[in-house]
């Protein structure tokens, strides 16, 4: 497949959050100008990635790939709400070959608006990171997105079978709802929250509850953050304690990883 060609990036619509110190940061500048300017080629340097790969992003390949092993025996697909640049649903494919090459019913799902984060509600923090439209991909990006997932699916052993990856384009509060109720056999095994507002956390928790079942699991991006309330408020509102197990996430203790009872 042949890649077909986007528009330049535009200007950075986000500020990522850290906590690294400035002589971190400079590290992390240096780390990258020691990729730009790489004496590997750009095939070594795709099959030695990991010599830029950092501590602080290794840690998310290794959360994705525990979760992965625990929902291995779970039937049905993996969710992802809030998908950025699609990092995630990549990760998914390729654990999919990994942990289980020949599962060609596990289908893999991401929604995001590309156009960044929609308006905050009252129970969201004013904050600049929840900007509207911040963090926006632009729309050209959900074709490029879906042609890479497709080269990493042909690239694996089931890469003969395609359209197991599906990215849904808009608003979670309107899109989530209308996929579900289109496909009303669905099972969810996982579903990734990383959208932070109330608004469409919660429309996309009530959303798949009905298609949840016993061992399925939830990872929760910003549950106890207090930057980001919405998600922890949408979360109590739609499951009790009796529904669900909560447990920190021993890697990136950021996250919580909630399994179905």
């Amino acid at each position: 497949m042949t890649m077909k060609p986007i528009s330049p990036q535009q200007e950075a619509s986000y500020q990522i959050e850290t906590t690294a110190s400035m002589e971190q940061l400079s590290s992390r500048e240096r780390l990258q100008e020691a990729f730009v300017h790489s004496p590997l080629s750009e095939e070594d340097r795709l099959f030695n990635i990991g010599m830029y790969t950092r501590s602080s992003v290794l840690v998310k390949f290794l959360v994705m790939s525990d979760i992965y092993q625990r929902i291995q025996k779970i039937p049905g697909c993996l969710v992802e709400f809030g998908t950025w640049w699609g990092q995630n649903l990549v990760l998914l494919e390729n654990l999919r070959a990994i942990y289980e090459p020949f599962n060609k019913q596990r289908t893999i799902i991401g929604f995001d608006t590309f156009d960044g984060y929609t308006k905050r509600s009252d129970k969201d923090k004013e904050s600049e990171v929840w900007d509207e439209n911040s963090y926006s991909t632009g729309k050209d990006y959900v074709q490029y997105l879906r042609e890479l997932l497709e080269i990493h699916e042909g690239c694996n052993v089931l890469g003969h079978v395609r359209g197991r990856h599906k990215l849904i384009d808009g608003d979670v509060s309107v899109t989530a709802p209308a996929y579900f109720q289109a496909h009303p056999e669905t099972v969810v095994a996982f579903a990734y929250f990383d959208m932070a507002l109330y608004k469409p956390t919660k429309i996309a928790l009530e959303t798949i509850k009905p298609h949840l079942i016993s061992g399925s699991i939830l990872l929760m991006d910003e549950l106890t953050w207090e930057e980001s309330p919405g998600e922890a408020i949408a979360f109590k509102e739609v499951f009790s304690r009796d529904e669900v197990s909560i447990e920190k996430c021993a890697l990136y203790p950021s996250k919580a990883i909630v399994t179905v009872r």
